[in-house]
């Protein structure tokens, strides 16, 4: 049995109206974080060939781009139909500390993984202190002091 549902058709009409008559790529919702030395980047893409999914770099700019087609069948009386056919985008500046030629992505469930490594250059590390004269302790015995070389008495 159905069921009038008066927000769902305000939502539907909302959509419509701001929505509805867009011809261009849409964009897909996507989480991002840093795990070590690498970001993950998950999309959600649902419905979506796996052929149709096209990542790629192009200098410090990262662009997702996937194609949903919906099958029509002829004779059919839609009820509803709110899953949209069309083209997804989504597009990331990409830092100076990325390793843009170790980048890898990975399609399962609906849900594109892309890893984004950490440039070794980027990456924290340890800094070696140098120091202009090596330090050394000198005792003298005529004052039972002990000094420090370079060190004022």
């Amino acid at each position: 049995m159905a069921h009038y549902d008066p927000l769902r058709d305000m939502e539907r009409f909302a959509n419509a109206l701001f929505d509805g008559n867009r011809r261009g790529p849409r964009q897909m919702p996507m989480d991002l974080y840093r795990d070590g030395d690498h970001y993950v980047l998950s999309a959600d893409l649902p419905g979506i060939d796996p052929g149709s999914v096209d990542v790629d770099v192009d200098g410090q700019l990262l662009t997702i781009r996937a194609e949903r087609t919906l099958t029509s069948q002829e004779g059919v009386k839609w009820i509803t139909r709110e899953r949209e056919a069309g083209s997804f985008l989504r597009q990331l500046s990409l830092g100076q500390g990325i390793d843009t030629e170790g980048i890898a992505a990975s399609y399962a469930h609906g849900v594109l993984t892309v890893t984004i490594p950490v440039s070794p250059k980027a990456k924290p590390r340890k800094i070696d202190i140098a120091t202009d004269a090596p330090s050394t302790i000198t005792v003298d015995e005529s004052h039972s002091e002990i000094q420090e070389a370079g060190a004022s008495a």
